[in-house]
């Protein structure tokens, strides 16, 4: 009776998936599968290779709830940046939550970005930066050494206190020596910008800006936020008008811009005692956080303009930024 024989087996395939299921399923270590099979240890490494190269073993990554790891990378393609980092923020959610959930993947960013020398810029009159700091753990090392106010911190006495706050809580909180911008962000003319940008005292903190590695800021949008109406340094009702008429969409530190981010110069860019355009656009890398419907339109325009480089926002948003 005639005897049926299967197709021969390939002695060398089938010692190689055999390697590769008792390293890559059964967590088997070279040296003990060496020993095992009577292999030497660099013949193991060499079958483990070749089971890669012919696709029996494939390399796959498992993307955690709520990462946004795809989303991300259109993100960063579509925009130029360096880095999008996207949080979950519920539909539902006011103003208040989407600023909280920003803020925290803010934190948690920020905890371990910096090098350890790095000169850090910070922009005041910022509610999702102060919900960033309010959610950070301190450094166990210093993170930077200089932590510098990018726009003036003086306003009305009971909420002056918020913006310094922020830059000194922010510095203490990464081990940093702060340096806060005593003047206004807006002052009357430009005569007065002049008078107090040559003041020692000022003067020796805006030359740091010249000097940083990072920029760490809110976009702002043209109507302020309830903190900055209250600080005394929004623009005012003709201002706003003004700025609204020659295209504005945004701005950061003071420095406003149109949607597709040129800037807006003029009589309120000379009145305005925050980092120059050309000085924050020569920080290296320059992380922008923020989010909601609100923002949309100045994050556009921020992305537009290279105002910043790295981008910290919600999903929603990150979404309608990508819709043409």
């Amino acid at each position: 009776m005639p005897t049926r024989y299967g197709p021969p087996i390939d002695v060398q395939l089938r010692q190689l998936t055999k390697v590769a299921v008792m390293y890559h399923e059964q967590g088997i270590r070279q040296a003990q599968i060496a020993q095992t099979l009577g292999l030497s240890q660099a013949k193991v490494s060499r079958l483990l290779k070749r089971a890669e190269s012919l696709g029996i073993v494939r390399t796959t990554v498992s993307i955690a709830p709520g990462l946004h790891t795809e989303l991300e990378g259109r993100l960063e393609k579509a925009h130029g940046l360096d880095e999008a980092v996207i949080v979950d923020v519920d539909d539902t959610a006011d103003d208040a939550e989407t600023i909280a959930a920003i803020g925290g993947a803010a934190a948690a960013y920020l905890e371990g970005v910096f090098t350890g020398d790095d000169r850090v810029g910070i922009s005041s009159w910022s509610q999702t930066l102060l919900a960033t700091v309010d959610r950070m753990r301190p450094a166990v090392t210093p993170a930077v050494s200089q932590v510098v106010q990018l726009l003036g911190g003086v306003g009305v006495p009971e909420v002056q206190t918020q913006a310094q706050r922020l830059a000194g809580e922010f510095a203490r909180l990464l081990g940093g020596a702060p340096y806060f911008v005593q003047a206004p962000g807006l002052v009357r003319d430009r005569a007065t910008r002049d008078s107090l940008m040559r003041e020692p005292g000022l003067a020796a903190v805006t030359q740091r800006w010249r000097e940083l590695t990072v920029a760490v800021v809110g976009v702002g949008s043209i109507e302020p936020s309830d903190l900055l109406a209250e600080s005394g340094n929004a623009f005012d009702t003709r201002d706003t008008e003004a700025l609204l008429a020659a295209g504005a969409v945004g701005d950061i530190c003071h420095r406003v811009f149109r949607i597709d981010g040129t800037p807006v110069d003029g009589d309120i860019d000379d009145r305005t005692i925050s980092i120059p355009t050309a000085d924050f656009l020569a920080i290296p890398r320059r992380i922008g956080i923020a989010g909601g419907s609100r923002k949309l339109a100045p994050v556009r325009g921020a992305l537009a303009g290279r105002w910043v480089n790295t981008l910290i926002t919600d999903a929603k948003t990150a979404e309608a930024l990508l819709d043409a």
